[in-house]
């Protein structure tokens, strides 16, 4: 049977066919390679593999055979050189901190990236002598003025987590290059459907496959999409030898959940921005963050750079922590958990939960007020959810 040249077929088509494996045996499917080890033909077959002289598997956390069809479709879809599947989206951050930072080096980073992204580096590589800088990276001059001699990463989140800024990645990768430093893109609010950063030319893109590319809050995982083959030989040693591989089982997973991506996410983004229209003319809410509004102060950037504005919107509540908190505790048909870009609409209150580990003076300069609520929109009919969140906002007293 004649396979495509999945390179040359649009994205839609892409996220069925990308990667694809076909095994003796004419599986629709890719199996499942669930083992820990792999034999050899003989011993000098094992020592020609070890030696990276002879193709084959050798034991699962240097690689395996479900995995390798799930980075060949990342690194495709994201048009890299090649990817690398992590036990989780913080595996996938930890790889990419400690490959390409070292002892006296230096990071810049959007200050409203998710917590444990700027903890690892504040709390704990700080410790071994990681500098680190975080700004409002949506304006380019700041980025550039946090740039040193030893800046190794500048490390965006475009939109952030959860304050949904924008940033310009081709101008932050000029800043970057021009320092001699690379620019990370973490691009899970995206998804490589709406947004290829390696086009504007990040040299790393990472993703929390958790999140929409999975789709299904059944699974947990990330992966790094590296520009060169350079980058993918640095970074694949220390996701090695960290241990942070992901498991054959998780990889069939979110290969599985990345077939359906664009069906989901154009019907979650088709429903978010009727809500979020909602939401801006609601008396109870002070402003809403979302990309497709006209509103948002970065909307026509994401216009050029994104293909769609995606499913999740922040939004503030008048009355503050005790406001927030009221929604969350009267939404029915949203799920109130952590997480995002699943089927069902999840609801949560960052500065109770995802970004609690962030002092408040921090989330409140990266513009992470008490009162924000994100709100991950999902497949549901959006009447259903309009009416679910208008009984949960009529709940705070006036």
């Amino acid at each position: 049977m004649a396979h495509p040249d999945t390179k040359k077929l649009a994205t839609d088509s892409k996220l069925i066919h990308a990667g694809a494996h076909h095994d003796a045996f004419g599986s629709a499917t890719v199996p499942i390679y669930q083992t820990s080890t792999f034999s050899f033909e003989n011993a000098q077959n094992g020592a020609d593999r070890f030696a990276g002289q002879a193709e084959g598997f050798i034991y699962t956390r240097l690689g395996n055979p479900t995995t390798a069809v799930l980075e060949r479709q990342m690194a495709e879809l994201e048009g890299g050189f090649g990817a690398i599947a992590t036990s989780s989206g913080m595996g996938a951050v930890s790889t990419v901190y400690m490959a390409l930072l070292d002892k006296d080096s230096h990071l810049v980073g959007t200050a409203g990236v998710y917590g444990p992204s700027r903890m690892l580096a504040e709390k704990h590589l700080s410790r071994f002598g990681v500098e680190s800088t975080w700004v409002d990276s949506t304006n380019l001059d700041n980025l550039r003025a946090a740039m040193r001699p030893n800046t190794k990463i500048v490390y965006v989140e475009s939109p952030s987590n959860p304050g949904m800024d924008v940033t310009d990645l081709a101008g932050a990768a000029a800043i970057a290059h021009e320092h001699g430093a690379l620019l990370v893109v973490d691009n899970t609010f995206a998804s490589p459907y709406l947004q290829k950063p390696i086009e504007f030319g990040a040299d790393v893109v990472l993703h929390s496959v958790t999140k929409f590319l999975n789709g299904h809050a059944d699974v947990v995982g990330g992966v790094i999409v590296s520009a060169t083959e350079a980058l993918h030989r640095q970074l694949r040693p220390m996701m090695i030898i960290l241990g942070c591989n992901m498991d054959p089982h998780q990889a069939y997973l979110v290969i599985r959940g990345i077939k359906t991506l664009g069906v989901r996410v154009e019907r979650a983004q088709t429903n978010a921005m009727t809500i979020a229209r909602w939401l801006e003319s609601h008396p109870k809410v002070e402003w809403v963050r979302y990309v497709g509004l006209p509103s948002h102060p970065q909307h026509e950037l994401a216009a050029r750079q994104m293909k769609g504005f995606g499913a999740m919107i922040s939004f503030e509540v008048k009355g503050g922590l005790d406001a927030g908190r009221t929604v969350m505790d009267a939404v029915k048909l949203a799920t109130l958990a952590v997480s995002l870009g699943g089927v069902e609409t999840l609801i949560e209150h960052p500065a109770l939960m995802t970004h609690a580990s962030v002092p408040r003076e921090h989330r409140l300069e990266a513009g992470l007020t008490d009162g924000l609520i994100r709100y991950s929109v999902g497949i549901e009919d959006a009447d259903d959810l309009i009416a679910d969140l208008a009984q949960a906002l009529d709940q705070i007293k006036s």
